[in-house]
Parts: structure tokens; sequence; C-alpha cells
């Protein structure tokens, strides 16, 4: 079915909105969706912007962007001013996300890094862009939450595995910028098959049922851009995230809490 031309799945999931007004509205993102349609997925029929125009009755403007696998908040506008108005707060850095991750490994307490990222095209999608760009500054802070050690070789170095759980805060938004410094600290996400450790993500296909990668866009903090008021938008957890968090005893770890 075309969702574009008004011919949506009638046995698709509806999307779950956890904020409007008339201005905004906001999404629960599942993992897998596409924000709005792409050359790398042609056979694709549900999108994010075209589920959320239909539900709420008009045309809606992407402000950020989110990954295919990666679910949670994905905020849209109402109207191309407001649209303008929220990604110039993105570009400069007045919006607070925090994501919830899994990943391998003990990760310390708490840190930053300060890793810039090059510029990295998909083949199809990115084909005439400037593939001479600089790498741009990308800043990512890190809580850890809470971590366990499971009594199964993953790796042939190691009789056991250790996970982290943790909080992660982007001060920058560059492509696949946490996956890729998850992956540059030697913390790669749990179910990142770009990114990630084929071992430990066939894992948790295995062992928890666990088919997506688990990286969640817990929050987004912003000054409404209408009328000023502080939003903090909150997404909860897919059935697969609360299966691994009962499985670790880590449900009130992952609980939202601002910092």
């Amino acid at each position: 079915m075309d969702i574009e031309n008004g011919n949506t799945d009638q046995h698709a999931d509806p999307i779950e909105i956890i904020y409007e007004d008339e201005f905004l509205v906001a999404i629960n993102k599942e993992a897998g969706l596409l924000v709005h349609r792409s050359w790398l997925d042609k056979g694709e029929t549900r999108f994010a912007l075209q589920l959320t125009r239909d539900a709420v009755g008009c045309h809606v403007y992407p402000v950020h962007r989110l990954d295919r696998p990666t679910s949670g908040v994905l905020l849209f506008a109402k109207s191309s001013a407001v649209a303008r108005s929220l990604t110039e707060a993105f570009t400069e850095r007045k919006v607070s996300k925090q994501y919830l991750a899994v990943v391998r490994g003990f990760m310390s307490e708490q840190g930053s890094i300060d890793y810039a990222l090059s510029f990295k095209p998909d083949a199809i999608a990115d084909k005439f862009a400037d593939l001479d760009k600089p790498a741009q500054e990308a800043v990512t802070h890190w809580q850890r939450l809470a971590q366990i050690e499971l009594p199964f070789a993953v790796s042939r170095k190691h009789d056991t595995s250790r996970y982290s759980l943790v909080r992660l805060t982007p001060e920058t938004g560059r492509k696949h910028q946490l996956r890729r410094h998850m992956k540059h600290l030697f913390h790669p996400i749990v179910g990142d098959t770009s990114h990630g450790d084929g071992r430990h993500n066939r894992f948790f296909r295995t062992q928890y049922d666990c088919t997506r990668m688990l990286l969640h866009a817990q929050s987004l903090a912003l000054s409404h851009p209408v009328t000023g008021e502080s939003l903090v938008l909150k997404a909860e957890l897919d059935d697969q995230w609360r299966n691994i968090l009962e499985a670790f005893d880590w449900v009130k770890s992952a609980e939202y809490s601002s910092s």
C-alpha cells in the first residue's frame, strides 16, 4: 500500500503520539521505521513522516533525525516557520537529547568523548554529496546506569560477557554519532549491525530474542518555539527493551530522570 498517496495499511500498527499542540507533534518512533522515503529502501511503505501526517490530519515537517534502527522521541513541526525555528534550536544546541543504550563491556561511571567524525556517505542516499567534507566536531557525554556480567563465553577470549546500561547525551548531532563514538571507545551498542560486534548481536538474538539495536531516544528537552514553555518529551521503551531490562534487573536503573 502507498501511504504517501493515502492508501495506508489497515493492519499496520498506528503511530504513537506522545505530544501534540497546534504547532508541534512528537511521536515515539518504533525501531526499524524510516523517518521518510529513501532511495535506500524503495520497497518500504511505512514512514514516520507520512504516518504522523495521517494521524494528525495536516502536513508535518521533520526537524531532526533518528536512524532507522533507533527508537524514541521524534519531533515534527506543523509549519515551515516553526520547523525553521526548531532546526535553529537543534543547530545551536538549545535542545537536550538523552538516549538509553546497552553496550558491550563495563564502561566507566561517567565521561565524555570529543572525537571528530568524518563524513561517511551512503552509497545511494549520498551519491551526490560532497565527499571532501572535513571531519566535524562531535561530542558525547555518558553516564553508566547499571552493569552485568553473564556466565556466557560470547568471545573466545573471555569466559564471561559484560554489558553496561548507559545514558548518552550528545552535544552535537552528527550522522551515526552515538554508534560511531561507542565503537571508537570499544563499547559498541548491542544490536548495531553497522558499527557493532556481530558475536554479541547474535547472542542477544538467540538468548533473549532481541532483534533490534538497543539504542532509544528517551527524551528531548527544549523551549517551545512559539510559547517559550519548557517541554520535556519522553518516549517509553518497547517490549524487546523491557525484556532485556527485566532479564538483567535493570528496570529501575533505566527510569528517566533529568540530569
